[in-house]
């Protein structure tokens, strides 16, 4: 495998310089671009800053979610669905836009079968044996085609200015729902440990059906029988928003407790 250099500078304190994507330049292909940062989607800036057809020029698999915060975006095989409060699915617009996202282009180079995954927790144990064994610093998508004995996904309402933060938002709009017996894909990102001032460290995952009339942001899953592909990535770029008030946000702040809450909670633990 022939993984590039990783395009992440150390700074003063600890802190990070990215190179920033640039739409004018060639798209590396071996690259996670990242819309915006999981914090300022956090602190409640969901406007939208790239289009839908505009993502699609920089990967063909990814998550993220929508301008207003309106419902979970997956994108797999180059097709961006949303996955809506009631956890219905659709074909989104290329006109839609889209306040942040990780997106790449899917080189697999790698995969595991996977059998009787009891638990999401069960499945990022055996996930995170095979990063500690090519490389914990790195980024990896995940495609896990599977048949599930159950899945629990959530999505939730767009919302209307002034925006609450991500937490309050999800606090007032979620919707769950337990899909059981059914076929389908998770799209999965792992961000490493230094990534935590800017995304959530460790896994996030997504789904959509296989009929592709469901979906959302993956909270418990018990997976039959599948397979896990993995894309190991070792560049980094990051699009910054160009308006709204994403320069006044405090980005400073240790948001760590909200982003565990929005990306973990249940309304039914609440």
């Amino acid at each position: 495998m022939n993984f590039k250099k990783i395009l992440i500078n150390s700074t003063l304190a600890g802190t990070i310089l990215f190179n920033v994507a640039n739409a004018a330049e060639p798209v590396e292909k071996e690259t996670v671009n990242q819309v915006a940062l999981l914090h300022s989607l956090t602190l409640g800036h969901f406007d939208g800053s790239i289009t839908a057809a505009e993502l699609k020029t920089l990967g063909d698999i990814g998550i993220g979610t929508f301008d207003g915060l309106d419902g979970e975006l997956i994108m797999l095989d180059g097709v961006i669905y949303r996955a809506n409060q009631d956890l219905e699915v659709n074909v989104v617009d290329d006109k839609i836009t889209i306040p942040f996202s990780n997106v790449t282009f899917f080189n697999k180079d790698f995969a595991v079968k996977l059998k009787d995954i009891s638990d999401k927790n069960a499945l990022e144990t055996l996930l995170n044996k095979f990063v500690q064994k090519h490389g914990a610093n790195a980024f990896y998508f995940v495609k896990i085609p599977a048949t599930f004995n159950s899945i629990l996904v959530r999505s939730e309402a767009g919302q209307k200015k002034p925006y609450p933060t991500l937490v309050q938002a999800l606090q007032a709009t979620q919707q769950e729902k337990t899909f059981e017996n059914v076929s389908g894909t998770v799209v999965g990102l792992y961000c490493p440990a230094y990534m935590g001032g800017l995304n959530s460290t460790g896994w996030h995952f997504h789904f959509v059906s296989e009929d592709k009339k469901s979906g959302g942001h993956v909270l418990d899953l018990n997976i039959k029988s599948g397979v896990v592909e993995f894309d190991k990535t070792d560049n980094f770029n990051m699009k910054l928003p160009q308006k709204g008030n994403f320069q006044k946000l405090d980005l400073a702040q240790d948001l760590s407790k909200d982003i565990k809450k929005a990306e973990q909670d249940s309304v039914v633990n609440q």
